[in-house]
């Protein structure tokens, strides 16, 4: 007689403050961890980015580089480079150790709202609010990006990256999937402008929100509706979402000043 499956333990969702940091950048325009949640990053409006430790809250290092607010940042898989984004249209590749400016690139024509590492690092890719993602070889000394992406019909708002698949979010209202690898698009329309994208754990869905105040999960593949979730704030700023790390609840800021949780299911 085959036993039946356990059934999963559910989300223990976070029911208190564990620590306040004090920044010292004036607005904090992103919070990044970094790749074992060890570390984590604040982008400042006033040009720094800094470098956290997350058990301690204590400040590690502070980098200093662009000319105008940092906007996003992300750490390498090795934890050796970061890189940064500006509304001074460049993107800055660090030596984490030093503090050091290793690049800094110019190309977009616009403030620059998102970076991306790939998984191993090798490119960095970028989205502005010209309408375009740029890929950046990290290994090369070429000053110019090796790839521009540029279908989307407005500003680009959000990015991630796994494997050979690039998701983007835009303000023209649509989600964009490409395939590096195969060179194809597929593209999703949600209407309203898009704040944040991400694959969920399993791969096999998208998650967005947008400034309807809804988050949408699509099936990948079709592009089909799969759930929509509502209930919080968005209607003027550029706020996450993400799923659990099971993929059980979606999460999302909200302008309240609250994150809400919803059951991926009910």
């Amino acid at each position: 007689m085959a036993f039946p499956e356990p059934r999963p333990q559910p989300l223990r969702l976070p029911q208190h403050l564990l620590r306040t940091v004090e920044c010292q950048q004036a607005a904090v325009r992103a919070v990044r961890f970094n790749a074992d949640g060890n570390y984590f990053l604040t982008c400042g409006s006033d040009k720094s980015l800094k470098l956290w430790s997350a058990s301690r809250g204590a400040l590690l290092k502070t980098y200093c580089g662009h000319g105008y607010e940092v906007l996003d940042a992300d750490g390498s898989f090795d934890n050796s480079q970061l890189c940064s984004c500006s509304a001074d249209k460049t993107v800055i590749l660090w030596d984490v150790a030093t503090g050091q400016v290793t690049r800094k690139l110019r190309g977009h024509a616009g403030r620059v709202n998102c970076v991306r590492f790939n998984e191993e690092a090798t490119v960095m890719l970028s989205g502005s609010i010209d309408g375009t993602v740029r890929c950046w070889d990290t290994r090369s000394r070429k000053m110019d990006s090796i790839q521009t992406l540029d279908e989307a019909r407005d500003g680009i708002s959000s990015l991630k990256v796994v494997e050979h698949e690039l998701l983007t979010g835009s303000v023209d209202g649509r989600v964009r999937r490409y395939d590096l690898r195969m060179g194809q698009l597929h593209v999703d329309y949600v209407a309203s402008p898009i704040t944040c994208v991400c694959f969920s754990q399993d791969g096999q869905c998208t998650l967005s929100s947008s400034l309807d105040a809804s988050v949408r999960l699509l099936d990948k593949s079709t592009g089909e509706l799969l759930g929509e979730y509502t209930g919080h704030q968005n209607k003027d700023y550029k706020l996450d979402c993400c799923l659990s790390e099971k993929d059980t609840h979606v999460l999302s800021c909200s302008e309240d000043g609250h994150v809400y949780f919803w059951d991926l299911v009910e």
